[in-house]
This record gives C-alpha cells, sequence and structure tokens, in this order.
C-alpha cells in the first residue's frame, strides 16, 4: 500500500468529519449568535435560554441532513471495506 492512497484516505477521512460536522455546528453557532444578540438587547442574562433553541435547532439540522450524512458516511465506508484486498498486496 502506497503512501498517496495512504494521504488520500486520511484526505477524505478529514472532509468527511468535516461535512458531517459543519451542519450542526453551523446551526447551533447561528442559533447561539442570535440568542446572544436577544440577550444583549434585552439585558436578560439567563444561562438556560442558550440552550434549548440550540438542541431543538441541532435536532432539525439532523431530522433533515441525517438521510445526507449516513449516504455520505456510508459511501466511504463501502469505499474503504473495497480496498482491503488492495491492501493485502
Amino acid at each position: 500500500m502506497s503512501l498517496n492512497i495512504i494521504n488520500g484516505l486520511m484526505r477524505e477521512g478529514i472532509l468527511q468529519v468535516f461535512m458531517m460536522c459543519i451542519p450542526v455546528l453551523g446551526a447551533a453557532l447561528v442559533i447561539g449568535l442570535i440568542v446572544a444578540i436577544f440577550q444583549a438587547t434585552t439585558s436578560i442574562q439567563e444561562q438556560t435560554l442558550t440552550f434549548l433553541p440550540k438542541f431543538l435547532s441541532i435536532l432539525l439540522v439532523l431530522a433533515l441532513f441525517g438521510g445526507f450524512m449516513m449516504d455520505s458516511l456510508a459511501s466511504y465506508f463501502q469505499k474503504i471495506l473495497s480496498m482491503i484486498p488492495k491492501m493485502a498486496d
């Protein structure tokens, strides 16, 4: 197994991690920013106020993009499994 194949697998693995995390973290970031602006303008400094909107937005993003994430992860996993015979050489 050459170094180029290993580098390609590592690069694709890191890209998969980013593809899984970006929608969820992006939604949490946007909702957190909106709630922080709301808290700053209304002078409400309750720490637990940010939890529920972030939680609901993460659940919504997972419901919307969960199928895409699982398909992407499954295709990457199948690609790695198909490379196992090549690794034995």
